[in-house]
């Protein structure tokens, strides 16, 4: 019976076979085992409508996530073992799992709100936000799940990076969780993190991939201590696929977030990266998926560190001026609010949700140079290393 057991196990295994082209559908699956020690043998045949029928006794556990997903349940299920399954339910989990411990922080049980909402074009997101909280004055987490038809114009600029695509308009597949949270004291910093999938038809039937993301950290006030440990635990992260990721990804990042017209970094930097197609699928899967999962562990620290802290009147004004500053970037230099921007039936609210409830600016405002102010612009306008480099990884 113990061999039996493992013989129907080892069945469920083989499901996908549903999916590729030769299974035909009169195909009965027949699985052969021979029990030769004890002299007598066993054939087992299953059929595919058997195997459906076991799937369909199957139910997506939704109360994992914020929203029930964007793609029909049952059909997630049934495939599974497909990239655009996998991806769904992993940016539905690191959305759930981001909410509810930021929600567990704020003192007065402030809770996101959530938004389940469906494109004409096709597909769908599920945004959520805590808004005026004591903790959080403006958090925003959002997945997005969407199929359409690349516009012309956004299938030429692929190909300006090295994309091999087709002419005219395309048939693609994204999803994504994208976060930003603007903390009320000044002495927390904002995060941002944003991991996605991309999937583009060719004409000819072909399909290009890749994966892109990052993590990145906006402080107001300079702590080392926090950059050290922010730094290090993406590090780590990087470090179990590719010791070679970190610094590159590290150098992507502080080059993408530079706000150009200012001379000056956004923030203090992270983990940046695009195009990603290598090693395997699997295995860029399973980095984005270490990344996703480094948040909480990155950030959460950070926060309950400094969330009662001291300020004043002087620093919640230099936070709204760097506020501004990342609404700058946001909206002259983010690809990402870009491409949101001018895909047909875009989604207005949920992209600019990465925006803060308040901002500030003045004409020509200058922090003295030894301020703790200062002290900031200095490693935004010359970005620093803030843990060691393997040494095979700066040679």
């Amino acid at each position: 019976m113990r061999v039996i057991s493992q013989v129907l196990r080892s069945l469920r295994n083989v499901k996908a076979i549903r999916s590729h082209s030769y299974a035909c559908k009169e195909t009965r699956l027949q699985l052969h085992s021979m029990l030769v020690g004890a002299g007598f043998g066993i054939c087992i045949s299953v059929t595919v409508a058997q195997m459906s029928a076991i799937d369909k006794r199957r139910k997506l556990n939704t109360s994992l996530y914020m929203a029930p997903p964007i793609t029909n349940a049952d059909h997630l299920l049934s495939t599974e073992d497909e990239m655009r399954t996998k991806m769904e339910l992993l940016i539905m989990k690191i959305q759930a799992d981001f909410c509810h411990v930021l929600e567990a922080e704020e003192y007065g049980g402030q809770k996101f709100k959530t938004d389940r909402w469906l494109r004409t074009e096709g597909g769908g997101g599920i945004t959520c936000v805590l808004q005026d909280g004591e903790v959080f004055e403006k958090a925003g987490v959002n997945i997005s799940v969407v199929t359409g038809h690349l516009p012309p114009d956004a299938v030429q600029q692929m190909r300006t990076r090295g994309k091999k695509l087709s002419e005219g308009k395309l048939p693609f597949f994204a999803a994504g969780v994208s976060a930003v949270i603007h903390p009320r004291n000044p002495m927390v910093p904002t995060i941002h993190f944003n991991y996605r999938y991309f999937e583009v038809e060719n004409k000819d039937g072909s399909r290009q991939w890749w994966f892109g993301g990052g993590t990145d950290l906006t402080p107001y006030y300079l702590d080392e201590e926090d950059a050290i440990h922010f730094h290090k635990t993406l590090k780590d992260a990087c470090d179990e696929h590719d010791i070679l990721y970190y610094p590159k990804f590290k150098r992507w990042c502080d080059e993408y977030f530079r706000i150009t017209h200012r001379n000056e970094c956004r923030g203090i930097g992270g983990i940046f990266f695009d195009d990603l197609d290598s090693p395997s699928q699997e295995d860029a899967y399973k980095f984005i998926s270490a990344c996703a999962h480094a948040v909480i562990p990155s950030y959460l620290p950070l926060v309950r560190r400094h969330k009662n802290d001291d300020y004043g009147d002087r620093e919640r004004q230099w936070q709204l001026l760097r506020r501004g500053r990342y609404v700058e970037f946001n909206l002259i230099y983010d690809r990402g609010t870009k491409f949101g921007l001018y895909t047909p039936g875009a989604r207005y609210e949920s992209i600019l949700m990465s925006l803060p409830l308040t901002a500030r600016w003045e004409y020509m405002h200058a922090p003295p140079k030894n301020s703790k102010e200062g002290k900031l612009i200095e490693v935004l306008q010359n970005p620093k290393n803030w843990v060691s480099l393997d040494p095979v990884s700066t040679s």
